[in-house]
């Protein structure tokens, strides 16, 4: 059986646990949902201390930057390096719905909880409708109007 190699698979393999993929990024994967009048993001982030995460919001995009160091101490021998260590940084936009000015953010056993309300104005609200001679009416059962076809 002929084998064909490939020098660069490795480096390839490489460089997407390294550095992730578009679909799945390395340093800080996330999940986000909506719950009622707001939106939830999970950032997966073990092993960064809190003082090291910083979280901005500019024109309606969110970032998040935080730094992993590495637990050898300098000088020691590493014999393995899986995790990845250093900056990591994630951008994520805001959509004109959200209220970016009461954004809530947590860290809990590796995990950056951010919770982003719906703005008042993007919350679904009744209209009333008034009919020609400018005070509201009801339509439905009870009305002596027929509509003929």
């Amino acid at each position: 059986m002929l084998m064909r190699t490939d020098p660069f698979r490795d480096f390839d393999r490489l460089t997407q646990q390294v550095f992730g993929t578009r679909a799945r990024p390395a340093g800080m994967p996330i999940e986000a949902y909506r719950s009622g009048d707001e939106f939830v993001i999970h950032f997966d982030l073990p092993g960064v201390a809190p003082e090291s995460i910083d979280l901005d919001v500019e024109r309606n995009v969110l970032t998040v930057h935080a730094e992993r160091r590495s637990p050898a101490p300098e000088g020691a021998e590493l014999i393995a390096a899986e995790r990845p260590a250093g900056q990591f940084s994630r951008q994520l936009f805001l959509g004109e719905t959200l209220d970016a000015d009461r954004i809530d953010a947590a860290y809990d056993a590796g995990v950056l909880t951010v919770r982003i309300p719906v703005a008042e104005k993007a919350k679904p609200r009744k209209i009333e409708i008034s009919g020609g001679g400018g005070s509201p009416q009801q339509v439905g059962e009870g009305s002596d109007r027929q509509l003929t076809g």
